[in-house]
């Protein structure tokens, strides 16, 4: 059997960053941290019924923003870093372009 890897060249850590694909990647994260906040609301609700503690839903969801604030830090790591890679990636791009124009409209080549 042949060990078959992605191209390194390939990945998505090596591609540039658009503005689509960073929107693409903090809605994604965004997406996730919501319904984190949606489960762990979800199992305070329906644990405390299934020992019959009535939990107002509301208070169910308070709980869950509190506890996934931490938790979605450490379990959407990966998706954080991205979104932080693409936005300095875009920040860098966006910077040279400035400079660019910056330069061409001294008469700089």
């Amino acid at each position: 059997m042949t060990d078959q890897r992605p191209d390194p060249d390939l990945t998505d850590q090596n591609k540039p960053a658009t503005m689509t694909s960073l929107i693409l990647a903090v809605v994604l994260y965004s997406v996730a941290r919501i319904a984190l906040v949606a489960v762990i609301a979800t199992v305070i609700f329906f644990g405390g019924q299934a020992v019959n503690v009535d939990v107002p839903p509301l208070v169910a969801a308070v709980f869950g923003v509190l506890i996934a604030l931490p938790l979605g830090l450490i379990l959407f790591k990966s998706l954080r870093l991205k979104v932080n890679d693409q936005i300095a990636q875009v920040d860098a791009q966006r910077s040279a372009q400035r400079d660019d124009l910056q330069a061409r409209l001294r008469g700089e080549d």
